[in-house]
Parts: structure tokens; sequence; C-alpha cells
């Protein structure tokens, strides 16, 4: 069942959110050569726990910590690791959740780590243009699977693929809710989007095929191909006027 916000439950998941949104910001600044990830959990865990929020991540499902740090061809779900130092090139996919006063916020970026290739710059652009383009369909009287065309018509028109494995998903009192939400999919159809849904989307895109492997953590994924791998997630409300972007300053 899709649980249809209040504006004063969509005030409440913007604190958490806005907690998310400043953590993220810092975290750019920590990215950089030399760094492990656990470093960046490290970082996030001390400033979320600073803003009076809470982790969403850590514990739930059995997941070790904070962040998720996804390096190179990690496609999501990446467990920070004192053995896991970045190196100039890399390409690193953070994503952070908080939750606040009983509600969630879900955000995620990929950050170059020094100077990158070329290609990596594209992969990283198109995800995050991909992204803009799905929050630009979630309005209402659209469909569910309008935000779900518009991550794949750009992606792979960029000669990229859409991870079809994950998906994006509701967000409020729980970290994941209904629906779920394919970065893959036909116009038109699903659920109609109505004023008052909160949604984390969160397009993932392969350099390479699309297909993943969960590594033998049980948690990292990884492109089969070994290709490159970038996310990027905002946690959306669908308003009368069109989306607002919750986890952005």
């Amino acid at each position: 069942m899709i649980i249809l916000k209040s504006l004063q439950e969509i005030e409440k998941i913007r604190k958490a959110c806005l907690v998310v949104a400043d953590a993220l910001e810092g975290l750019r600044e920590v990215v950089r050569p030399g760094v492990t990830t656990r470093a960046l959990d490290e970082y996030a865990e001390k400033f979320i726990i600073a803003a009076g929020a809470i982790p969403a991540f850590k514990g739930y499902r059995g997941y070790p910590c904070s962040i998720c740090s996804s390096l190179n061809d990690q496609v999501v779900h990446g467990i920070p690791s004192r053995e896991i130092v970045l190196r100039e090139g890399d390409i690193i996919s953070i994503d952070v959740g908080a939750v606040l006063e009983g509600f969630y916020g879900d955000a995620a970026v990929t950050l170059p780590v020094g100077r990158i290739s070329p290609e990596s710059e594209r992969l990283i652009r198109v995800t995050e243009e991909s992204l803009n383009r799905a929050i630009e369909a979630a309005r209402p009287g659209n469909r569910l699977f309008d935000i779900s065309h518009a991550v794949q018509s750009h992606v792979e028109g960029q000669g990229f693929s859409v991870v079809r494995d994950f998906v994006g998903h509701g967000i409020g009192r729980n970290l994941h809710e209904e629906p779920q939400i394919p970065n893959f999919g036909p116009p038109g159809r699903g659920p109609s989007i109505r004023e008052g849904m909160v949604l984390a989307i969160e397009p993932m895109v392969n350099a390479g095929e699309s297909a993943t492997v969960i590594k033998e953590d049980s948690w990292t994924a990884v492109t089969a191909d070994g290709s490159l791998s970038a996310h990027f997630e905002h946690t959306v409300a669908v308003m009368a006027d069109g989306p607002w972007i919750l986890t952005k300053r």
C-alpha cells in the first residue's frame, strides 16, 4: 500500500533529509586519495549523531555500518573498511540515510577521487542527469513508470545500461515503503503519481552491461562484467505544483 503523507509529515521527513544532505556535502570535502572508506563512515556517523539523528543503515537487516561506500565496479551496498583506501582516479558512490523524530531521509552521490578519466566523468554526469529527469516526471497525474522511463531513455541513449536488480522506493516512517521504483519500464504504466507521495528515486547506471553479482559478504553488489558503476539518489515529495527535492538545500 502506498502511504500518502500530510504536509506536516513531509516537513518532518524534510528535517531528516537535511541531515543527510549536509552529511553528503561534508563528505565531498573528505573524499580524496589516501582516505579509507571506514574514515568516511566514521565522519558520517559522527555528523548524523551530532545533528540529533540516528544513522538509518546501521543495523538495518544486519548491515554493519552507517553509510554504503561503493567503489568503482561496486554498484550499491559496499561496506566501509579500513582496508579500502581511495586512490586517484577512483569513483565512489556514497549512500547516506538518517532517521530523525521517527522519519527517514535517504540520498546518494557518486564522487570523483582526484582526477578521473573522461569516461568516468561522463558516467557520473549522465547518471545525475537521469536522476534529474526522473524527478521532473514525479508529478501528479503522471504514472510511476514515467519516472522509470525517464531514467532508462536517457541512460541507454548515452550508451550506458540501467541496473535492473535494485530499485528506488517509497520512504517515510520506514526506510523502504511502497512503491518500488524500477529504473526501466514503459511510460504511462504503473500506479498514478499522487500528491503526498514521498519517493527515494535512485538511478544506478553501469558503463557496461546491466547484470550484477552479490559478493561473499552478502551485501556488496558489483557489475558482473567489472565495468564502472554510478549511483545518485534524492528523496522527493510529490506536491501539487511539482516535485520537492527534500535532500537538497
